[in-house]
């Protein structure tokens, strides 16, 4: 992070961290990050705090104590509509005329050995996503790797939380014809929990052991990955996932929290977050997050219609204890 927050970046980070908790119990804000001010679609360049907000009010809809200053101890604000954020899970679930369309989509929803990143997986009790690599563990290095994982979020291998170690990971996932035993891929083998009680999560991560020779850390359509790299606003990133194939899109905030939908009424606090152009649909959780010289950024497991999220990598690694190069 704190190659990140450099210069004015790190000042403002100061101040999100004073003001976040006042400014998310507002009404109708989501999230809270550092950004560019925006102005008709236009990046005017200008640091600022960055405020989500589920939908745009008229000013007399809103109460006077949800009303955002336009500065914030001398830094200034921008207030960003998002929509409702859910984890990628339950963009799958959501009826609306988004998912339909999504429907026509060429998916990666075929049966891979060996399975590449970007392809359909999932944990047998949920519907689908997506693997973003295959990784090895952080030690012992330099040496040789004893275990060999797919990654992807825990929603996606875990089934958020409600997974035992050792369960049957599926590819393709479940939701696009995976049964057992033919599908079998891997086994759940650690997970970050999620918390569901105000506190910070900082991944929705986790890794299932499967055979070498079923594995490939090659994502599809992208390639190798050839190191990591932090986020910066502006930059171009890409991904390949399980619903919308290949997309780029560009870093807009960083060092965010954001409440995210994980469905039933469970919401969670996800901090030093990265957040970019929408760039995914329900299914896509789990997507590799690159820059476009093939340098892991983040993992993908979050969005709206407006807004994709995704946990910085450094994040992932240090967590679950991995190495994806």
């Amino acid at each position: 992070m704190e190659k990140q927050l450099k210069g004015e970046l790190s000042k403002i980070s100061k101040v999100q961290e004073k003001r976040q908790e006042e400014l998310l119990q507002k009404q109708n804000v989501v999230g809270v990050a550092l950004g560019h001010k925006m102005k008709a679609g236009r990046d005017l360049g200008d640091n600022c705090l960055t405020v989500f907000v589920e939908h745009k009010l008229d000013k007399d809809l809103i109460p006077k104590d949800s009303m955002i200053a336009p500065e914030i101890d001398n830094y200034k604000t921008d207030v960003v509509e998002t929509g409702v954020i859910f984890a990628g899970a339950e963009l799958m679930k959501q009826p609306t005329k988004r998912a339909e369309e999504e429907a026509g989509i060429l998916t990666l929803k075929r049966r891979m050995r060996p399975a590449e990143g970007g392809v359909s997986v999932g944990h047998f009790a949920i519907t689908a996503g997506t693997i973003a690599t295959a990784v090895y563990d952080r030690e012992p290095f330099p040496g040789i790797p004893r275990r060999y994982y797919i990654l992807s979020n825990n929603h996606v291998l875990a089934n958020s939380n409600n997974a035992n170690l050792g369960d049957a990971i599926l590819q393709p996932g479940p939701f696009d014809g995976g049964v057992l035993p033919s599908d079998l891929i891997a086994h759940l083998s650690r997970f970050v929990p999620i918390r569901f009680d105000g506190t910070c999560n900082f991944v929705d991560a986790a890794i299932a052991e499967g055979q070498f020779h079923d594995l490939d850390r090659e994502v599809y359509w992208i390639g190798y990955v050839k190191g990591l790299a932090s986020a910066e606003i502006g930059m171009l990133v890409q991904k390949t996932g399980r619903t919308t194939s290949y997309t780029t899109g560009k870093v807009t905030n960083i060092n965010a929290t954001v409440n995210v939908n994980y469905g039933g009424g469970q919401v969670a606090t996800m901090c030093r977050q990265i957040i970019t152009s929408n760039m995914s649909a329900g299914g896509d959780s789990g997507s590799l997050l690159l820059d476009m010289e093939e340098n892991a950024v983040g993992l993908l497991f979050a969005g709206s219609t407006q807004i994709t999220i995704h946990n910085n990598i450094f994040f992932v690694e240090a967590l679950l204890g991995i190495r994806i190069i």
